[in-house]
C-alpha cells in the first residue's frame, strides 16, 4: 500500500489480464464517473469491432473477472511540422507519420478508488501492442491520443505523466479535446 491507501499495480500485473473485447457487456459491470464512456462500452464498441472502426481491450481483474478499464485502439498518422519531426529525428518527406490512437481509455471507478496506476498500465499495454505490431505487421511510430478536457481538465497532465506532448495546432478555446502524441522509439525532449 502507499500513503494514499491504494494498493499500485504497476509492479504486480499479475492482477489483471487484457482481454480483447468479444461482444455485449452487462451494463452493471463497468461504471466509470463520465457516462459518455460507459455508453460506449455498452452501446458502441460492438458495433464499432464489428465494423472494423476500432477495438476494444478490456483490463479485467484476474481474481474477480470484473472489469477494471478499457481502452479502445485504432490506426492512425499524423502530420508534424518540420520543428516536431526535427525533435523526433525523422528525416522522411512523408507529410504523415504512422501511429496508433487510443480512442478512448476509461477506469472503472470502483477501481479507481482501490487501486493506483490503471490508466497508466493501461496506456504501457497499448504501447506494448503498437511494439508487436512494429515487429509483426505494420510501422507504428506513435501512440496518439485526443485528451478528453471537456470532462476532466487534469486529463492533459496524466498523459503528460505518461510520456505524451501535445502536438502543434491553431489554438481553439472551444475545443473539447487536446491532441497529443507520444513517440515510441524515442523519449522527445520537451
Amino acid at each position: 500500500m502507499n500513503p494514499t491507501g491504494k494498493k499500485s499495480i504497476i509492479s504486480d500485473k499479475q492482477l489483471f489480464s487484457l482481454e480483447q473485447f468479444k461482444g455485449k457487456i452487462k451494463p452493471d459491470s463497468f461504471l466509470c464517473q463520465i457516462e459518455e464512456y460507459n455508453e460506449y462500452l455498452f452501446h458502441e464498441a460492438a458495433k464499432a469491432k464489428n465494423d472494423q472502426m476500432a477495438l476494444t481491450w478490456l483490463l479485467c481483474e484476474r481474481k474477480s473477472g470484473a472489469i477494471a478499464a478499457y481502452m479502445s485502439l485504432i490506426a492512425d498518422a499524423i502530420k508534424l511540422s518540420a520543428t516536431e519531426k526535427e525533435l523526433h529525428k525523422l528525416e522522411y518527406p512523408f507529410k504523415t507519420v504512422p501511429a496508433m490512437k487510443i480512442a478512448k481509455l476509461a477506469v472503472s471507478s470502483p477501481f479507481q478508488e482501490k487501486y493506483k496506476g490503471i490508466g497508466s498500465l493501461m496506456v504501457n499495454m497499448a504501447i506494448q501492442i503498437a511494439e508487436a505490431c512494429n515487429e509483426q505487421y505494420f510501422a507504428c511510430r506513435f501512440i496518439t491520443v485526443d485528451a478528453d478536457i471537456e470532462h476532466n481538465e487534469s486529463v492533459m497532465n496524466f498523459y503528460i505523466k505518461n510520456g505524451f506532448i501535445p502536438n502543434e495546432e491553431t489554438n481553439n478555446k472551444r475545443r473539447k479535446t487536446l491532441s497529443m502524441r507520444r513517440d515510441i522509439l524515442f523519449k522527445a525532449n520537451t
